[in-house]
């Protein structure tokens, strides 16, 4: 029996529901969500307006490559080498020309942090622990350790002087969502995308992620996920393994494809008929979406992940010369797979640990950056190569990226420690300047000297070149401060 509403506002329903209820059933419900769209049909200027899945405006990329090392990679020994390391090496900073880093008022407002008083300024120099040379027409200054990289500089766009405002390592959830740690959890950029842009393949994800995700004391799972925007917006997991893609990625080896399919038409009419009465249920409308999306994914992501079907050359290309493939070359070849097949955005991590992250250096770092650099030098460099020879880098941006630099002065007697202040990225494709580089950190790579970005002009950036306006992205309720949009770095925008 249906009730009767009496239309007063305690016992209003929304009309789409009211429309099921008597019966229309989903034509009810589909009648009921274009009643409701009435508002904003009429002229509403103030009426919310939900992503349609298509650009702002127009874009210059499609996918994007996010390749983030955890641990706080040395921006002194990768792509922003500092000679005077060298000459003041074993001063005091106060014996420098650059005391004044260590006055109090310098750093005050600088950091924000759970444990401030566990990271200290520190203030005896440590040279470099690398040489260092030029690359490329472009003459960009690149490590020793990163010679590949090195032979693709004119390909790229280095920016050495981003900022963040974490002196520990809850910056790799701050690089991912633009804030602080302290401030919560926020939508990743990679969610935002996946919120803003429709899908180029409906048999993927729009957000994938390859690697070990961030450990639970730097922001777990949260690195790549969509918070209040809701869970269908998280990124996709998967592993760069075609035989184990993910969890639950085949139906089980008695199972036929047709009764499978029966069952998700089965679950679809039960989660369907729930969504009539609970129209707002977010939780719901992921659960309906996955279910479709990991049906036709069975097919498509197994085909997506594997290799088998690259040359010897391609694979030799990111692995060694007997076509070995490491775990992050594998994820960097596959990551060049799915955005040849319409994957948004591509998250690879390199470096998880378990706990801070492999990169994070408080001591032995020539050991310990040496090693990690063999490990993606070539693989990246050959993403980017791949990408060109293919005609897809120019709507593709790779960024690669990492939390925060590491200290001009030592730890200890071999290491460097955690470092906010002044640090290196770098972008290439999706209609980037090509070899390039912009801002500058001081003469001991201190701090952002010239053209200081905090990392959501970096966001800014990436969604600029895919064609969307972050203030255009906020939804009701939510009003984003801003600092969560940051500006385009329009010097590197050809």
């Amino acid at each position: 029996m249906h009730h009767v509403h009496d239309g007063s506002p305690c016992c209003r329903v929304p009309r789409r529901t009211f429309l099921a209820d008597v019966g229309m059933g989903f034509t009810g419900l589909a009648l009921g969500a274009m009643l409701s769209g009435e508002k904003s049909a009429r002229g509403d200027e103030h009426a919310f307006q939900a992503p349609n899945g298509r650009p702002h405006f127009a874009p210059k990329a499609k996918n994007v490559i996010w390749l983030f090392m955890v641990g706080g990679v040395s921006h002194l020994e990768s792509f922003d080498p500092k000679p005077a390391l060298n000459e003041y090496a074993g001063k005091s900073l106060d014996e420098t020309p650059y005391k004044h880093f260590l006055d109090p008022d310098f750093l005050k407002d600088k950091v924000r942090t759970a444990a401030p008083d566990l990271r200290k300024i520190l203030p005896k120099l440590y040279p470099l622990q690398v040489g260092h040379k030029r690359y490329g027409e472009s003459g960009t200054e690149v490590s020793d350790w990163f010679p590949h990289i090195g032979g693709v500089v004119d390909e790229l766009a280095v920016i050495r002087s981003m900022w963040t405002t974490d002196i520990d390592h809850g910056a790799q959830l701050q690089f991912h969502t633009g804030r602080n740690a302290l401030d919560g959890n926020f939508p990743t950029l990679g969610s935002w995308i996946h919120y803003g842009l429709g899908t180029l393949n409906e048999n993927l994800p729009k957000f994938v992620v390859l690697g070990r995700p961030l450990a639970d004391c730097c922001g777990g799972n949260e690195g790549h996920r969509a918070d209040y925007l809701g869970p269908e917006h998280d990124g996709v997991p998967l592993n760069a393994d075609p035989q184990n893609p993910l969890p639950f990625a085949a139906p089980g080896r008695d199972t036929y494809r047709e009764e499978q399919a029966a069952e998700f038409a089965l679950l679809d009419k039960l989660n369907g008929l729930q969504a009539v009465e609970y129209p707002g249920d977010a939780q719901l409308r992921a659960r309906i979406r996955s279910y479709e999306l990991a049906f036709r994914m069975q097919m498509a992501v197994p085909d997506a992940v594997g290799t088998d079907g690259e040359t010897a050359e391609t694979v030799k290309l990111y692995g060694d010369d007997k076509g070995n493939l490491s775990e992050f070359a594998r994820n960097c070849l596959v990551s060049r797979r799915l955005v040849e097949r319409g994957v948004r955005f591509v998250q690879v991590y390199h470096g998880s640990n378990g706990a801070a992250g492999a990169w994070d250096a408080h001591s032995s770092l020539k050991q310990n950056h040496s090693g990690l650099a063999a490990q993606v030098d070539k693989p990246i460099a050959a993403l980017v190569q791949d990408l060109k020879r293919r005609g897809l880098l120019d709507e593709t941006l790779v960024v690669w990226g990492t939390e925060f630099g590491r200290s001009p002065g030592a730890e200890g007697s071999t290491g460097r420690d955690h470092h906010p202040f002044g640090f290196s990225i770098f972008m290439a494709g999706g209609g980037l300047k090509k070899g390039i580089v912009h801002g500058a950190t001081d003469e001991i790579g201190f701090a952002a000297a010239e053209h200081p970005h905090y990392v959501t002009d970096l966001h800014a950036t990436v969604l600029r070149q895919l064609g969307l306006d972050s203030r255009k992205l906020e939804i009701p309720g939510r009003k984003r401060l801003e600092i969560d949009h940051g500006e385009p770095i329009d010097e590197i925008i050809a």
